[in-house]
């Protein structure tokens, strides 16, 4: 993207974030702050006027930005605050503040209504060390005084707790207050960066608040899929073998700015480096963001310290390392810092931990699915007759569920259009995003009981549970804890030339036969007379079929009916046979395919139906009429017929 220059200038643009610092200077003196600066300072002149900060909008709103982050220090120590929200949030279609709250008047209050994140952060639960911390005595009551603004207003905030070692003794009291506040709330970075200042006495006093790297991994567990995702999905934190420049990767996938307070704008809010900076009084942002941010990737190049270090270190992918963080710390991009590295090494336990508890490999009809769980996942939590199905690993085709236990809030939250509602699933689409509510029966949406946000292709989804008490009583019988797995894999089976269907299956040499019926047409009975005579069962209710070149092939699943035996095996599909109980035992070859298409139809599972999903199930539902053996099959109890099943 942004190394692009030419490409950047002949696309569309896509929708950009600023990322604006107001100011460096603090009321709150905070030990942990970059830079403290007088509010009486010299640098305060040459802070970017209002008209100014205007003009630049006004071009950046030009590249399609659409949203920005405000900061600084304490962005509300500016006189001309409220002008500049206004400003910026009415042409934005989002927004996000980062304020220790302590300025919010209930004008500002009234501003802060606006759609947008809020963070508002806490360095302490107690009156004592919150004023300890900020070394402000008073700051804890004007927080909370801004607080209470916020509330009387109905602005929504996320509290942003600060810990550190002189707070850490009553983290979880901070939690407590977090929770009385707000709805949310949130975990700063535990482990602390230096400051830009550079100042040695600040820096020792940073290094004094760290805290050691268990409490740093206890506090700022990382999100071992979403890590996964990224690197897969954009190849974040990959670099060629060595490759010496170190923001080439960052600056390739960035779609965001940084403007400090002075008019000096870059690709990262952590950049001092006057080299890496482009005054945009002396130009325009159109020029930084097509050439003077895309040339940068070149410009920074590791040393052979840092190609015989942190570039070839085995603990680099459980690093929150960066040249920015080096340069902090060293005045040197190229530096590793060892307190990172420390903090890489209790990642790279938890990640492994995650993996062997948290995560499981189940395949089903040739997909495999990753399930995760933010509660280990045991030997009982799941049902024995899903054990068969059990992988080692991700294969090539991994869907992914991560299951959590609390619901997420959707108050005024915008799910989109609805498309489904009735008992026990409502059903939105909004975007890429599909999501599913549990519903009540009596109280509708009132009263959820599960929430699921998939996306576009359903590979990838997040559930929420109103509880962990299913989960920890263990035996479930799905994968997404849903009453059936089908709601899922019935919309992935689509995309993959394939679907379920009421069935009865098995493999009586080496050749896949499917019984097809309806519920009391005959599918157990049917399974068990085969198993008489040494066919080995495959599923008894609802089996998996999928074309491949070859032709097509069923698969086993585990939602099984009166035949507990269930199998994973996979085999050509060879027959398939309508089931008719009768006096007689007869087969009769269907060659009428519209007929076969029509009985094809009347027993297919299906999960929530879209147009695209029935389209691509028809298609296949002819392909198989089309060229699969089919014989309606009228038989009695007696095992008769199984004969006559052989000699087809």
């Amino acid at each position: 993207m942004h190394l692009q220059t030419k490409k950047l200038k002949t696309m569309p643009r896509l929708p950009l974030e600023g990322k604006i610092d107001l100011t460096y200077r603090c009321n709150n003196n905070c030990r942990h702050c970059w830079l403290r600066i007088p509010a009486d300072s010299k640098e305060k002149e040459q802070e970017l006027t209002f008209e100014e900060i205007k003009e630049i909008v006004a071009q950046a709103r030009k590249l399609g930005t659409r949203r920005w982050s405000i900061s600084g220090g304490e962005p509300m120590l500016r006189p001309d605050f409220a002008e500049i929200f206004d400003f910026l949030t009415s042409h934005a279609v989002s927004y996000s503040l980062n304020t220790n709250g302590t300025l919010i008047t209930p004008a500002i209050a009234q501003l802060m209504k606006r759609k947008g994140s809020k963070m508002v952060a806490v360095y302490g639960a107690t009156r004592e060390v919150h004023d300890h911390v900020t070394r402000n005595p008073g700051s804890y009551d004007a927080m909370m005084r801004g607080f209470a603004y916020l509330k009387e207003a109905g602005a929504g905030f996320t509290v942003q707790l600060i810990p550190m070692k002189d707070n850490y003794h009553q983290f979880d009291r901070m939690v407590e207050l977090a929770k009385s506040l707000s709805k949310h709330y949130r975990v700063g970075a535990p482990w602390l960066y230096l400051s830009s200042s550079g100042d040695p006495a600040v820096n020792e006093e940073i290094k004094r608040q760290r805290l050691s790297p268990k409490e740093v991994l206890e506090l700022d567990k990382p999100s071992v899929s979403y890590e996964e995702r990224m690197v897969e999905e954009s190849g974040c934190g990959k670099r060629e073998p060595g490759d010496k420049r170190l923001f080439a990767a960052c600056i390739a996938n960035r779609r965001d700015f940084h403007l400090d307070p002075y008019g000096q704008m870059t690709f990262c809010g952590f950049i001092k480096d006057p080299a890496l900076l482009y005054d945009l009084r002396q130009g325009t942002v159109a020029d930084c963001w097509d050439n003077f941010i895309p040339s940068l990737a070149d410009k920074v190049l590791g040393t052979q310290e840092y190609l015989d270090s942190c570039a070839s270190c085995e603990d680099r992918k459980n690093c929150r390392w960066c040249p920015v963080y080096a340069y902090l710390e060293h005045r040197d991009f190229s530096k590793k810092v060892e307190h990172l590295c420390a903090v890489a090494k209790e990642n790279k336990k938890y990640k492994e931990n995650w993996r062997k508890n948290h995560r499981r490999y189940y395949q089903i009809g040739g997909i495999t699915i990753q399930v995760e769980a933010d509660l280990p996942i045991t030997e009982e939590t799941f049902h024995p007759k899903l054990n068969p199905f059990k992988v080692a690993g991700p294969g090539k085709d991994t869907v992914h569920v991560h299951h959590h236990f609390a619901l997420p809030d959707l108050t005024n939250k915008d799910l989109g259009e609805r498309l489904y509602s009735k008992t026990p699933w409502s059903i939105y689409k909004k975007g890429d995003s599909w999501i599913y509510l549990g519903i009540s029966p009596t109280t509708g949406e009132k009263d959820l009981h599960r929430v699921a946000v998939f996306n576009k292709d359903h590979s990838r989804g997040e559930i929420y549970h109103k509880d962990d008490t299913s989960f920890k009583k263990g035996g479930m019988t799905s994968l997404t804890l849903f009453a059936t797995d089908q709601i899922l894999v019935g919309r992935l089976l689509a995309d993959r030339q394939g679907c379920y269907l009421h069935s009865s299956a098995v493999i009586l040499e080496g050749k896949g036969l499917m019984f097809v019926g309806h519920s009391e047409a005959g599918k157990s009975t049917t399974t068990r007379m085969m198993m008489e005579h040494g066919a080995e069962v495959l599923c008894d209710d609802r089996n998996i079929v999928r074309s491949n070149p070859e032709g097509f092939t069923v698969y086993g699943t585990w939602s099984h009916g009166d035949v507990p035996d269930i199998s994973a095996k996979t085999a050509p599909l060879h027959t398939i046979f309508f089931l008719e109980q009768s006096k007689e035992n007869q087969l009769t070859r269907l060659t009428d395919k519209k007929a076969i298409f029509k009985k094809l139809i009347a027993c297919l599972i299906k999960p929530f139906e879209t147009t695209d999903w029935w389209e691509k199930e028809l298609d296949l539902l002819e392909q198989i009429a089309e060229k699969v053996q089919v014989y309606r099959m009228e038989f009695d109890k007696s095992g008769a017929i199984v004969d006559k099943i052989k000699a087809v």
